[in-house]
């Protein structure tokens, strides 16, 4: 008798000790900043590899980090969900805007509830408390005239392929580069206005057979948005055009693998979107914990930053041949 009741009462004593030890766990879970990256299409391999930037710093950092994104590149869906993760009251989002205009206002909701807001690919938004790129804009903007010169020469007609005529970056990149052409291509020729296609590969593809129908002299299309090169490149394969009609612009290495290595497709330029998951959550709870960005010199694993203004800057831009293609690992 003496036995049980010595039992009874070691398990009285044990089992506050655990249901206290199960509490802080779930305390400390729900203490945890909530940091939401809000992308601008879901399930797209750049956002993709975007999101394992995300899921890394969450795991490396100890944050509820995630991600979420509209099923298409809709400004009036992205608006609801950050308006959704303000009534959430989470800490910081993270995005990557459709429509730099169109998020204004909810930026501002945002602020007066205390949550942070992080750009990327959208460096003159207003409403943001910090813009990151991986890449200085002007000089991507250049080169990638640079090597639509590269592959069909100074002269010529071309068109320009962007993810929406509302994307910031996609624009600020035509727009540098058309200034930078204007001065050293003169030669080049810019057949229509810019096409809103580089988010769909299967838009790109019947945008390029319009344009190659429309003039049968195209010599080169440039595609900003990840998906605009390989759709261009698939209709230039099935027309038997490949290596006519020079292809470049950013996209997913893995992704146009094979457009390089048949040689419907030119050159990419980009920079690994996973870096840019990461570093969002990196500086979002950097300044979280009460950093200063003038204090801040780099960021783990991805290199050394520099701040200017409320943009930060890393210089991590990469050019993909069929030499190298495979060597990315993404």
């Amino acid at each position: 008798m003496k036995k049980i009741v010595l039992i009874i009462v070691i398990v009285l004593v044990l089992l506050p000790l655990h249901l206290f030890a199960g509490g802080q766990k779930d305390a400390a879970d729900a203490n945890k900043y909530e940091i939401v990256t809000v992308v601008k299409i879901t399930g797209i391999p750049w956002f993709n590899r975007l999101e394992e930037g995300v899921d890394a710093a969450a795991k490396d950092l100890d944050v509820n980090a995630y991600q979420i994104g509209p099923s298409d590149a809709d400004p009036a869906q992205q608006v609801k969900m950050v308006e959704d993760l303000i009534s959430k009251g989470v800490d910081a989002i993270c995005i990557t805007p459709n429509d730099a205009t169109a998020l204004e206002p909810v930026f501002q909701k945002a602020r007066e509830k205390g949550i942070l807001i992080l750009t990327h690919e959208s460096p003159d938004q207003a409403g943001k408390d910090v813009d990151i790129e991986l890449i200085d804009n002007v000089e991507f903007g250049r080169h990638t005239w640079d090597m639509l010169v590269k592959y069909m020469g100074d002269k010529g007609q071309y068109a320009i392929f962007v993810g929406g005529l509302t994307v910031p970056l996609h624009n600020l990149w035509a727009d540098e580069g058309l200034k930078y052409a204007k001065e050293h291509y003169p030669g080049l020729e810019l057949v229509t206005s810019r096409i809103p296609c580089g988010e769909d590969q299967e838009l790109a593809k019947q945008k390029t057979l319009e344009l190659l129908k429309t003039y049968p002299d195209l010599k080169g299309i440039i595609g900003f948005g990840s998906l605009g090169p390989p759709g261009a490149a698939q209709a230039l394969k099935e027309k038997g055009l490949a290596g006519k009609v020079a292809v470049v612009g950013n996209v997913i290495p893995g992704h146009a693998a094979p457009y390089l290595k048949d040689g419907s497709m030119s050159h990419g330029v980009l920079w690994d979107p996973k870096d840019a998951g990461y570093s969002l959550t990196y500086v979002a709870k950097y300044l979280l914990d009460g950093g200063s960005l003038a204090d801040l010199k780099e960021i783990p694993g991805i290199g050394a930053v520099v701040v200017d203004g409320d943009v930060i800057k890393v210089d991590a831009m990469a050019d993909i041949t069929k030499e190298n293609v495979d060597s990315f690992g993404f």
